[in-house]
């Protein structure tokens, strides 16, 4: 950037300083400069860009975008300011301006193959593998080749149903960088692994060498987990899972019991007096949540239910928690002292509704009907019904021993940090269940359960009461999910492009002496019997 000259008199701000503070996290000092430096140098592009970005970091984020669209005017045509721009315009949920912002970045970027890359990434940011792609592709052709940017690559082909380009990619990655642990990890992911064709002896030699960090050692865990159940060692591949769970685990910065207390809270704030005082909420049609907890049949039916015409999946947007939490902080700012559990009772559910809609519709394109299919959306079932009280939402159970394996088993990464300690996993799916419950009796009617085992084994009957439930017609291409051409950026992505099948039912049980603590625990609370069978 060239910025305007200082005014005379003024010293040029130490920008340098102020992002000093941003990175230690000290939001005063940083504001502060912030203040300081639009009063005497508001026409110079970088303190323009410098309050943008303590904006960001603050979630004033309408703000911020003010500040960034002034530098774009006090110095035009640099990407890295659009780029910026553009960041801020998917963080309040304005995809398609987004977009817009977006491609201008990267038509000012011409072949800077680190714009390419970075603007890429942004459209990963967006859940759009297929704007993305071509971006690495060109960054790669200008002979840049970085490990970062093909794992990147590869992950988009991954989720396209591409596997073997991504597996040809995934080994360019690791002869460049071989302690790529993600890397590593999706290569043991894109296809099941057969006795002629697997990794058993590199994983095996990658953990015999002491070299790397937990996260890395996990990450080949895990892929050693997968190809061993794979080949049908299903008590070597939980020996390997045992231990890269708790590894991973090490590296995480979790706080189970204060995770437990928000569930609880919710279960005891919202009562269904506690909804109705709700208000009326926003009374437009088209949304259809699928909740549930991760692994159980979620991305299954949103690539059925996203063939009907008509219908589009809008991914899993995490737009409605970012919608509530927008309308409980302005409660807040108007009534301080109330707790986040409290504000959200006095938010205003209409608006709260129309909010989510406005970006959410975006991410569908515009479909009539989408499907949002964030699983952890049933902790707000109730503001759900609320705000949407036209919206449909599904919930998909499964057996809780094959649920928890499932869970488990898959690294999530950031992500669903209860999942890698069995005791942890165990409290989690308890309240999860607790609050399942607490929303049929406060709702009654207003949520559809679908069991996955039914799912699997009975699909057509499961389908049409799925289709009734939301109000949309028949259509038979519901019955062939794995022709659903569409990417799907889930850890399901391998197994959607499969038909439907019954094969991971009972799965647990070929482990079971392993899953002892889970299953004590969940005996405990009731959710199993004896035998470990479901309640």
């Amino acid at each position: 950037m060239n910025p305007n000259p200082s005014p005379a008199g003024a010293p040029r701000p130490r920008l340098a300083e102020g992002f000093a503070a941003l990175r230690e996290n000290r939001i005063d000092a940083a504001a502060a400069l912030r203040d300081q430096w639009l009063a005497t140098h508001r026409d110079d592009p970088e303190v323009r860009f410098y309050a943008a970005e303590v904006g960001a970091f603050t979630g004033e984020l309408e703000d911020a975008l003010v500040h960034i669209e002034a530098a774009i005017a006090l110095a035009p045509g640099q990407w890295p300011l659009l780029l910026k721009k553009a960041r801020l315009l998917l963080a309040l949920r304005r995809r398609d301006d987004f977009r817009a912002a977006a491609d201008e970045a990267a038509r000012l970027a011409g072949n800077d193959p680190q714009a390419l890359w970075d603007i890429g990434r942004a459209h990963t940011g967006n859940d759009d593998p297929r704007s993305a792609r071509p971006l690495f592709e060109r960054a790669l052709s200008t002979g840049f080749d970085h490990p970062g940017l093909r794992l990147n690559l590869a992950a988009t082909q991954f989720f396209a149903g591409e596997f073997d380009a991504a597996e040809a990619t995934l080994a360019r990655v690791l002869q460049q960088a071989p302690r790529v642990g993600e890397a590593v990890h999706l290569r043991s992911t894109l296809r099941r692994q057969t006795p002629a064709a697997n990794h058993l002896a590199d994983l095996e030699a990658r953990l015999a060498d002491p070299a790397g960090d937990p996260a890395y050692r996990a990450s080949v865990l895990y892929a050693l987990a997968k190809e061993r159940e794979d080949l049908g060692d299903a008590p070597g591949a939980f020996t390997a899972l045992v231990e890269g769970a708790a590894l991973w685990r090490r590296t995480l910065r979790y706080d189970p019991a204060a995770e437990l207390a928000s569930i609880d809270a919710l279960r005891e704030a919202f009562d269904a007096a506690a909804i109705a005082r709700l208000g009326e909420g926003h009374d437009e049609p088209g949304p259809i949540f699928i909740v549930g907890l991760p692994r159980t049949g979620t991305t299954l039916l949103e690539r059925m239910l996203d063939r009907v015409p008509g219908v589009r999946s809008a991914g899993e947007l995490m737009d409605f928690k970012q919608a509530l939490g927008a309308a409980v902080s302005a409660v807040q700012r108007a009534r301080p002292g109330l707790s986040p559990i409290e504000a959200s009772l006095a938010v205003d559910a209409a608006a709260l509704g129309r909010d989510y809609l406005r970006g959410a519709r975006e991410a569908a394109q515009g479909s009539p009907v989408f499907i949002d299919k964030m699983p952890v959306n049933f902790l707000y079932c109730g503001l759900i019904r609320a705000a949407l009280p036209k919206a449909r939402i599904v919930h998909l159970r499964r057996e809780p021993m094959d649920a928890c394996l499932a869970v488990f088993k898959t690294l999530f990464a950031q992500a669903y940090f209860f999942s890698y300690d069995q005791a942890e996993l165990a409290a989690y799916y308890d309240r999860y269940r607790r609050l399942m419950a607490h929303w049929h009796a406060a709702m009654p009617g207003a949520i559809l359960d679908v069991r996955y085992e039914d799912l699997v084994t009975d699909t057509e009957a499961q389908a049409r009461r799925v289709l009734d439930f939301c109000g949309l017609p028949w259509d038979d291409a519901v019955l062939r999910p794995e022709d659903n051409a569409r990417p799907s950026t889930t850890a399901s992505a391998a197994q959607v492009r499969q038909p439907v099948h019954a094969d991971s039912i009972g799965r647990w049980r070929a482990v079971a002496e392993g899953l002892a603590p889970l299953r004590a625990q969940l005996a405990e609370a009731g959710w199993i019997d004896a035998d470990g069978n479901g309640r």
